[in-house]
């Protein structure tokens, strides 16, 4: 044992009512009630193979106890990062997982949760020169991040300071997505904003968000044109336009003409891309893509598991230079050079209807203040949990609504900055 080991052992066997079994290849276990706690050091981080043998009948067992168990750093068996060939039968289920200094990958993904439950991280002192010089492609966002990315605002700031940005949203019929995404644009501080909706819709935003100035389609009914460009900062196009041929025409037309301009696509307009894949190649560089899960496999295909889902959004941000939010628990944003930064806030109750719209607004309005793309779409998923957190605490998980959401953006960006 190292010294370390033996001197911790040596303490386990000082303490009053501490009865030591250290077990020889076919010993028998003991018996445990489910009133006991265990506590899992079996295998660290550093594993990278199935459990077999004597390890993973021990494994099984303790699972089969049916009790609270506390797993040091990382449950004995689960690996760090891919677990695709791994076997969940050889996988401790942790209660509470105690990790020191970083979170492990794959307690960031849906399938790890019954084996890790809650997880929380413990400084064990690396120092912080060792920690930065060390190059990884994982970063989770914190608060105090977000807070540097946010621009100050001074006293003779004027709208104009705060960008004029163009949304096309919303369709006859559909138009909560357009008031929503609206709003929630509005909140977070930009200067203007202009939303482009079909002719028959245009009273929906004039008595919902008279704060936004409407341009009015010749349709009656969906997305078939949009303004002079010019005048805008950055462009928002997707929440409930449709994906009928005349949407399909005036997006591949929004697309040669964007140029430069920083621009968040969500929704239908991900569903147009994904029918129509040779507008991939229009986007232009660092657009910010917001897919949910079914959204994004019709972008990048099928997957086996969360870390492949992951390699593939890389290999798609890298292949396109786009920046995607990977939305969910840990929503995900992926830069063009395959970084990705998990964010730290948000809740189930946020897993609703229109909740995507509202990050969509939030994102749209970062990037006409004048943040990239990256810096926006890291930021706009933050606060949105953040403002979802404090709608949470108020309404309760099952009572969440978007409009909660927006209504606690607010608080969330003043909560930001102090």
């Amino acid at each position: 044992m190292s010294d370390d080991a033996q001197t911790n052992r040596d303490r386990l066997r000082h303490l009053q009512q501490a009865v030591v079994y250290e077990l020889d290849k076919g010993d028998a276990l003991p018996q445990v009630d489910h009133q006991c706690v265990v506590i899992d050091g079996l295998f660290g981080s550093g594993l990278n193979r199935p459990l077999a043998g004597r390890a993973l009948e021990l494994v099984q067992t303790v699972n089969s106890w049916k009790a609270e168990v506390v797993a040091i750093d990382i449950p004995s068996g689960l690996m760090g990062e891919s677990n695709t060939d791994n076997h969940s039968d050889g996988i401790i289920k942790a209660t509470q997982t105690f990790t020191f200094q970083f979170p492990k990958l794959s307690f960031l993904f849906p399938e790890s949760a019954p084996y890790v439950g809650n997880w929380e991280v413990l400084p064990i002192g690396l120092h912080p020169d060792k920690i930065n010089a060390t190059p990884t492609s994982w970063f989770l966002t914190e608060a105090g991040r977000v807070k540097d990315l946010l621009k100050p605002r001074t006293r003779f700031m004027h709208k104009g300071h705060f960008g004029h940005v163009l949304l096309i949203a919303g369709s006859y019929g559909k138009m909560g997505a357009a008031v929503l995404a609206s709003r929630a644009c509005m909140k977070t501080g930009v200067g203007l904003l202009t939303v482009q909706v079909p002719h028959k819709t245009c009273h929906v935003l004039h008595c919902s968000v008279p704060e936004a100035m409407v341009n009015i389609d010749r349709s009656d009914l969906m997305f078939t044109e949009f303004p002079d460009l010019s005048p805008f900062k950055a462009v928002g196009v997707g929440p409930a336009i449709g994906c009928r041929s005349n949407s399909v025409l005036a997006l591949t037309d929004l697309l040669d003409q964007i140029g430069s301009r920083p621009m968040v696509l969500d929704a239908d307009a991900l569903n147009i891309l994904s029918n129509n894949p040779a507008l991939l190649e229009k986007l232009p560089e660092n657009a910010v893509l917001t897919p949910h899960p079914g959204e994004l496999k019709r972008l990048v295909g099928p997957w086996g598991d969360d870390f492949e889902r992951l390699q593939k959004v890389v290999a798609f941000c890298r292949k396109y230079q786009v920046v995607v939010v990977l939305k969910g628990a840990f929503t995900t944003v992926i830069s063009s050079n395959g970084e990705c930064h998990f964010n730290t806030t948000g809740n189930p109750g946020m897993a609703s209807a229109g909740s995507g719209d509202v990050l969509t607004g939030i994102i749209l309005s970062l990037l006409g203040q004048g943040l990239s793309s990256m810096d926006a779409a890291v930021a706009g998923v933050h606060i949105h949990g953040a403002a979802g957190d404090l709608a949470c605490a108020a309404e309760g998980e099952a009572a969440l609504t978007a409009s909660d959401i927006v209504s606690h953006l607010g608080k969330a960006i003043v909560a930001l900055q102090q």
